[in-house]
């Protein structure tokens, strides 16, 4: 079972989010969630804006507040992160390594196996912008990891959903480059079963490319679901989430999962 985190926005020990959220709080909450999964996850990925500003001590308590997960943790970068000081920060996490074609290093790229899934991170990142996008070199990297294994159930995680959402003031910072192509290559790799998105802190789901793309809610705070083209940019603190992704009889099944205190487990009668 593989649990999606995203959007935690963490900031330094003793900060509040826009002086409001406590983010860590509320990822301290999500990881004590998926810590008390049955069965237990296999591994966990974190599909971006692991911190707010990218700074050295955000990094810090980001890995403070992960630490009591006990499987795997996988880790890529959304708009708010920066590359290199999360490289500094996680030296342990050999997934952040820079791969060795110059054209590639700046990204972070990877693949690994989980529950009988093969998991490829695709860096959607542009260097201080709020939008993504897929050069060509990031383009060819994944239709080569793809051809690697093309009977291997599948799931690319990104940042950026790579489809419109509705949500006007989320879609300007979308993905504003590659989309098209990205669609065309999966068509080529059925055994991608999902494609797993951050950034919108909400679930939504579409059909693309062949295949299932999917956001995820925050650990933190929700975007507003408001589809007037000239909705302002805002937010509410509906309940953090997260997603699970099982495989079962060759195929992939998601869950979104609301964090915190709803009551008990009650039996029907």
């Amino acid at each position: 079972m593989l649990v999606q985190l995203s959007d935690p926005h963490i900031v330094a020990p003793g900060r509040l989010l826009m002086d409001r959220i406590d983010t860590p709080a509320l990822l301290a909450q999500a990881v004590a969630s998926v810590c008390g999964l049955a069965p237990a996850a296999s591994a966990v990925v974190v599909t971006g804006d692991l911190v707010d500003r990218g700074s050295a001590d955000e990094y810090a308590h980001l890995q403070l507040l992960l630490a009591p997960l006990s499987c795997p943790v996988w880790l890529m970068p959304g708009n708010h992160d920066a590359a290199g000081a999360l490289r500094r920060a996680f030296p342990d996490h050999a997934e952040l390594a820079p791969l060795p074609d110059p054209a590639l290093a700046p990204f972070v790229l990877w693949v690994r196996e989980v529950a009988g899934l093969r998991l490829v991170a695709l860096d959607t990142v542009v260097e201080g912008a709020s939008h993504g996008a897929l050069c060509e070199h990031r383009l060819a990297w994944l239709d080569r990891t793809l051809a690697e294994a093309p009977h291997q159930p599948t799931v690319v995680a990104m940042h950026h959903p790579p489809f419109a959402t509705g949500i006007a003031h989320m879609d300007r910072i979308g993905l504003r480059q590659g989309s098209a192509a990205l669609a065309e290559l999966l068509r080529r790799h059925p055994q991608v079963e999902r494609v797993l998105c951050g950034h919108l802190h909400r679930p939504i789901v579409r059909r693309f490319g062949g295949t299932v793309a999917m956001t995820v809610p925050s650990t933190a705070h929700q975007i507003v679901l408001d589809l007037r083209e000239d909705a302002p940019a805002t937010y509410r603190r509906e309940p953090p989430g997260y997603a699970l992704h099982l495989l079962r009889d060759g195929a992939l099944v998601s869950h979104t999962v609301a964090v915190g205190d709803h009551g008990p487990v009650e039996i029907y009668d």
